[in-house]
């Protein structure tokens, strides 16, 4: 139903978010985080994923962590190589989920998910906004 007059829609800035790790999961701090049918668990190459952040701290499924702690913005990774690394013509553009510390200009033939939008190349690594 559309709204008929004001409406006090509350926000929240989305910057710090945690989700539920999925079983097994090791994410060391400072990694990329993204979610595996809704657990979360280390940036890595397979299709299906979704990026939502970088690893606020170290957690390890199998010592008894049950949540990560992420946080959304900009950050600094490595670059891919070759055919796959990632140049200022590419500012503004998705870019892929290489590891959990790497990203790349292409999709790997259709066996990597999107890490987020390239924001800024600098001294060989990428900003990437997440």
């Amino acid at each position: 139903m559309p709204t008929t007059g004001e409406r006090n829609t509350l926000h929240r800035a989305g910057e710090f978010l945690s989700y539920a790790l999925a079983p097994g999961a090791k994410i060391n701090k400072g990694a990329i985080a993204c979610l595996d049918a809704g657990l979360a668990k280390k940036g890595h190459a397979a299709v299906g994923l979704v990026t939502v952040g970088r690893a606020e701290h170290s957690v390890d499924e199998a010592a008894g962590d049950t949540q990560v702690k992420v946080r959304r913005g900009n950050f600094r990774y490595l670059n891919s190589a070759g055919a796959d690394e990632l140049t200022n013509a590419d500012v503004g553009k998705p870019c892929y989920l290489v590891d959990d510390e790497t990203v790349a200009k292409t999709d790997g033939g259709g066996t990597r998910s999107v890490a987020g939008t390239l924001r800024e190349v600098e001294g060989g690594q990428v900003w990437i906004e997440f």
